[in-house]
C-alpha cells in the first residue's frame, strides 16, 4: 500500500476530515492533500512522527524504504536532494502500476536504485550546496 492510501485509510477509519487532520498536526490542508494523492511524501521524520500521533498508528506503518530514502536525502542534501529522491520513487512506483511484478522485486529494484543514486550524489559532490558537502553520505 503505497503512502498516501495509508494515510487516507488512517484518516477516515479515525473518522477524520482531510482538514480535521491538518488542524490536528498543523501540516497545511494543501500538504494533507498531495501526500494523500501521492503527489508528495513528508521530508523529515517528524512530520511522520505528527501524522502517526494523529491518526493513533505507529510511524512503522508510514514509514517504508521509500520514506526513509527521501527523509536521508532531504538529511544529506536539503529540499532539492528530498525532490530529486521523490521524483525517482513517484516515476519508478509509476512503471509498476500494472500490478505485473512481484512485490520482492519491485523492493529489490527500488533498493539497486536508491543504492545507485548514493552512488551519484558522491561521485557529484562538486554540484551539491556547499552547506551539504560537510559530511560524506552514510551508506
Amino acid at each position: 500500500m503505497e503512502f498516501g492510501e495509508k494515510i487516507r485509510n488512517a484518516r477516515m477509519a479515525k473518522g477524520l476530515s482531510q482538514n480535521g487532520l491538518a488542524k490536528e498536526t498543523g501540516i497545511s490542508l494543501r500538504t494533507i492533500q498531495n501526500y494523500e494523492l501521492g503527489v508528495r511524501m513528508p521530508k523529515s521524520r517528524d512530520t511522520y512522527t505528527k501524522l502517526a500521533q494523529a491518526l493513533d498508528i505507529s510511524e512503522d506503518v508510514l514509514l517504508d524504504t521509500n520514506a526513509s530514502f527521501v527523509i536521508r536525502a532531504n538529511e544529506q542534501y536539503g529540499s532539492r536532494g528530498a525532490k530529486q529522491a521523490w521524483d525517482m520513487v513517484a516515476d519508478i512506483g509509476s512503471m509498476w502500476a500494472g500490478g505485473e511484478m512481484d512485490e520482492e522485486d519491485m523492493d529489490a529494484i527500488m533498493q539497486a536504485l536508491q543504492e545507485a543514486y548514493w552512488d551519484a550524489k558522491k561521485n557529484n559532490r562538486k554540484y551539491i550546496n556547499k552547506r551539504y558537502r560537510k559530511e560524506e553520505p552514510q551508506d
